[in-house]
């Protein structure tokens, strides 16, 4: 599975979102895994595939600072979501603030996983990035 293109998206009610096609299709069901990202934005990864890669993340030292610090970064905000039949799924708050979501936004296909960011903040990303 490898998620990819970049579609601008406003949300159908608060919170709301439509998850494209070309990416629900690469998910194994109907839930899929949402937490806290780098540089503000939401990443989604597919259940099962998350789930492996969870259990990387136990494979270092609980005494490793740095890895810990990621699990505390990731793990409170975890959440499962589901998608209903017509492709929508719901953001909880915490996210959406920390994305800074209100009423529009641009979801990237980034491989092994796709983000969600403010039309606002991919923008500024996508005109500094280094790898123009």
């Amino acid at each position: 599975m490898v998620f990819f293109g970049e579609y601008q998206l406003s949300f159908t009610s608060p919170g709301r979102l439509v998850l494209p096609k070309k990416l629900r299709e690469l998910l194994k069901g109907d839930t899929f895994i949402l937490t806290k990202g780098f540089d503000f934005c939401l990443s989604g990864y597919d259940k099962e595939d998350w789930e492996n890669r969870a259990k990387g993340l136990f494979q270092t030292s609980i005494l490793d600072k740095e890895n810990l610090a990621k699990q505390r970064f990731i793990f409170p905000s975890i959440t499962y979501l589901e998608i209903d039949a017509q492709g929508r799924f719901v953001i909880p708050k915490n996210l959406l603030n920390y994305a800074d979501l209100k009423e529009t936004a641009v979801i990237i296909g980034v491989g092994d996983h796709f983000e969600i960011w403010s039309q606002e903040k991919w923008k500024d990303y996508a005109h500094t990035s280094t790898f123009k």
